[in-house]
């Protein structure tokens, strides 16, 4: 029997691809020390974890509010005022299966065959290979490189044609690192008003900025609430990875839609994960900030470490648990000096052109997913390795 429908992208195969060779190199007892993955290494707050249990304790195990549990709402509701500037009730939130759940029922519900997404270059690839899994085209718009980064507004505003539904941000930004600050929101706003096209932000990264960098929201810019799908998630602020829960928030008439999509995937979260986020919610929040401290300074032994290596230049990240150093002087393309790093030095790291066309002559290295020692350890052997190119 013939599968109907392959619309897989070509770019997914680079990342498993990069998986495979390491799992390959431990399974021959090699000592891999894994940066590619974007990952926390910290354990989950015990408060959350003592919430959590005592939620089956009490029986809290069968099924639940399609949108989420309802006090869990309420208590978002109001962090999203005080914390993100965005004026949602608890009806206007859904909770999902992660922030990946949110992004594909997005783009599921507001997404035809032929329609395009645009999105920055650098871009997060999860989010272009949903866009083709429903029949979409994404339209990239590059970043300013050699401004830090920069969101361009009239790059944005050359991609859109008559097929743009979407303009689909990262903010702050994975694999940059880059916190976009408001005038280069309100850009985007601009553009989005003018031509009609909705916003899509994931802001997984929102808790996890460093020095005095401040993360907004564009929802909270005037006249963007209506047309913004904001995606957050507990993954990476409370070391929740596994536990697999996210949330969207937007007028209630979109929530509406992504509920229809989210109830025939999955019908609900799980129940009593969702009284553990509640915790994370109400705090106390001492522990994330010490985990931000930690990962600023893990950020900055690597950073120190890769500027330290001829031919590397690492700006250090305004936010996440990336650094985006720029190889290109080395003379190999991205994906031979990942294949060299991983096969000779032992430490798995992202190509950058995983990351779209930009990403070329760049690596993509978490610095938060390993221990201080093994960050300390894998900057050696980075070193060893590129030094010999």
């Amino acid at each position: 029997m013939k599968w109907p429908a392959q619309r897989m992208l070509s770019q997914q195969g680079k990342g498993f691809g990069m998986f495979e060779v390491a799992a390959r190199l431990e399974g021959e007892g090699v000592d891999v020390i894994h940066l590619e993955f974007g990952r926390p290494s910290f354990d989950t707050p015990q408060h959350i974890k003592e919430a959590t249990k005592t939620a089956l304790d009490e029986g809290v195990v069968h099924y639940g509010d399609i949108s989420g549990d309802t006090e869990l709402r309420k208590s978002l509701a109001s962090k999203l005022r005080e914390f993100n500037g965005i004026p949602a009730s608890a009806d206007e939130i859904l909770i999902t299966n992660g922030l990946t759940q949110a992004s594909m029922a997005v783009f599921e519900a507001g997404i035809d065959p032929g329609d395009e997404v645009i999105m920055t270059d650098p871009f997060y690839p999860q989010h272009p290979a949903k866009v083709g899994l429903v029949g979409g085209h994404t339209v990239t718009a590059p970043l300013v490189k050699d401004e830090n980064w920069r969101l361009d507004g009239a790059a944005l505003e050359q991609a859109v044609t008559d097929r743009t539904t979407m303009i689909c941000l990262i903010n702050p930004s994975n694999p940059v690192g880059r916190v976009f600050t408001r005038e280069e929101l309100e850009q985007v706003a601009q553009v989005a008003i003018e031509r009609d096209l909705l916003v899509v932000t994931d802001e997984v990264y929102e808790y996890i900025t460093f020095e005095d960098t401040q993360h907004i929201s564009i929802a909270s810019l005037p006249g963007m609430w209506e047309r913004t799908i904001s995606l957050f998630a507990f993954t990476k602020a409370y070391a929740m990875d596994g536990w697999r829960l996210g949330y969207a928030t937007g007028p209630e008439h979109l929530i509406a839609d992504l509920r229809r999509v989210t109830m025939n995937q999955s019908t609900h979260p799980n129940v009593f994960a969702q009284k553990g986020a509640l915790a994370a919610v109400l705090g106390p929040h001492d522990p994330v900030e010490e985990m931000v401290k930690e990962d600023q300074r893990r950020r900055d032994l690597l950073c120190d470490r890769l500027n330290a290596i001829d031919g590397v230049t690492c700006p250090s990240p305004e936010a996440t648990i990336y650094a985006f150093p720029d190889v290109s002087a080395i003379g190999l393309s991205s994906d031979e000096i990942a294949m060299r790093i991983l096969e000779e030095g032992h430490v798995a790291v992202e190509s950058g052109s995983f990351y779209g066309n930009q990403g070329e002559g760049h690596l993509r290295i978490c610095f938060g997913s390993e221990p201080y020692e093994r960050i300390d350890e894998a900057t050696q052997r980075i070193a060893d390795v590129l030094g010999s190119l």
